[in-house]
């Protein structure tokens, strides 16, 4: 059996302001062809369909349409809820999807109600988990305590259990959303912290041929039987080294495992650059960023002007800004645990300029800014009037 692998699809994100929608499209497209190409038996999605519990109704219609396509190929679905989904919304309309084989996983009840599909091999079961929230589902799943670790472990144990009862022979695949230990970050995930320890141990999978995992953004391998596939769009710049994939399972019998890893397509590639602003706008070797979204981090002592429509002349593309100002060691004021005793409010102000602009000091116009804005803070305040602290003294 031939199973295609996606997850966090997260449509309807957009990234540092840039509309991801019609990449999101393009991805579909993408998508529906592979299945087609591939002659996909199933496809699984592992999470994070939506990027937030109520979408815009733009995402939500190309979620539609993308399932609509799905189901239009006579290919079966299996979708789980994830931690950004809301999980009740995502599965409104799930037992009518049923009938087109689009079936959808967001109630924890049914962990242990298999999508049951055949080959020449025999039987094949689906167990659809969705993200389950410890302080939520610890009690139906019956958990001895309120964590990620704990309600997983006791909703597979009802996989194993139904699939225990199952005719000798018939293979298993688990789709999770979840962070196991030993897999990496990166920025653009939502904490689930939240309700206990986050990461559970990779044996949690145990007795399944294959657990297809959601929610980390890096397509990565924690064993040859759990894979995470990953986003398929960056949406964040700590994933600029990130290949955008899903994974072409290939479960033949005895619960014998071939993968294949199958690119994304990449609206436009990330790049990360470093160093005064100067060097970012000459250096040749930049070239091949002029293309790409960027974030740069400017190291000059002094904040430039204008900094970000200087870069923009080169790299129109660039959508974030930060400042790291190269410092001396010995520099005073690379750390500004400074004491203030004995110091007037200007000078305060003064050396705070200082500090944020790597030791370059405010010149006298600068300085006379500070001054005023210090006098009108003070003529502002309010005058203790005898009726009150001072009037209650006597």
């Amino acid at each position: 059996m031939r199973i295609l692998h996606t997850s966090d699809w997260h449509l309807g994100r957009s990234f540092h302001r840039v509309n991801l929608l019609p990449a999101q499209a393009a991805f579909i497209d993408h998508l529906v062809e592979t299945v087609r190409e591939q002659r996909a038996d199933a496809v699984l999605v592992a999470g994070d369909v939506y990027d937030r519990a109520v979408p815009p109704l733009a995402a939500v219609e190309l979620y539609d349409s993308a399932l609509t396509r799905l189901a239009g190929l006579g290919v079966p679905t299996i979708m789980i809820s994830g931690n950004h989904d809301s999980a009740r919304r995502l599965g409104v309309g799930a037992g009518l999807m049923e009938r087109s084989g689009i079936h959808l996983r967001t109630d924890p009840a049914g962990c242990a109600v298999p999508v049951v599909l055949a080959d020449e091999h025999g039987e094949v079961a689906l167990y659809g988990l969705p993200y389950l929230e410890p302080a939520l589902v610890r009690e139906e799943l019956g958990a001895p305590k309120a964590g990620h670790a704990a309600v997983l472990a006791a909703a597979m144990d009802r996989v194993r259990a139904d699939l225990a009862a199952r005719p000798a022979g018939t293979r298993s695949v688990v789709l999770a959303h979840a962070f196991v230990s030993g897999a990496a970050t990166s920025d653009s995930e939502r904490d689930i912290t939240v309700g206990g320890v986050a990461a559970v141990p990779a044996d949690v999978f145990d007795g399944v041929d294959y657990a297809a995992l959601g929610h980390l953004h890096g397509c990565q391998t924690i064993s040859d039987r759990i894979r995470y596939s990953g986003s398929p769009i960056a949406y964040s710049f700590s994933e600029v080294h990130h290949r955008k994939s899903m994974w072409l399972i290939e479960l033949g019998p005895g619960g014998a495992l071939e993968t294949e890893r199958l690119d994304c397509p990449v609206p436009r590639p990330l790049g990360r650059i470093r160093g005064r602003i100067e060097d970012l706008l000459e250096d040749p070797g930049l070239a091949r960023y002029e293309e790409a979204w960027v974030e740069a981090t400017l190291t000059d002592a002094v904040r430039p002007y204008e900094p970000m429509a200087r870069l923009a002349e080169r790299f129109p593309h660039v959508l974030s800004l930060a400042f790291a100002p190269d410092r001396d060691a010995e520099d005073p004021l690379a750390s500004y645990a400074q004491r203030l005793r004995g110091r007037t409010d200007q000078q305060i102000a003064e050396d705070f300029v200082a500090h944020v602009r790597g030791g370059s000091g405010p010149d006298d116009s600068e300085r006379a800014v500070l001054r005023g804005a210090l006098e009108d803070g003070r003529a502002g305040a309010a005058p203790v009037h005898a009726g009150g602290r001072e009037g209650a003294a006597r």
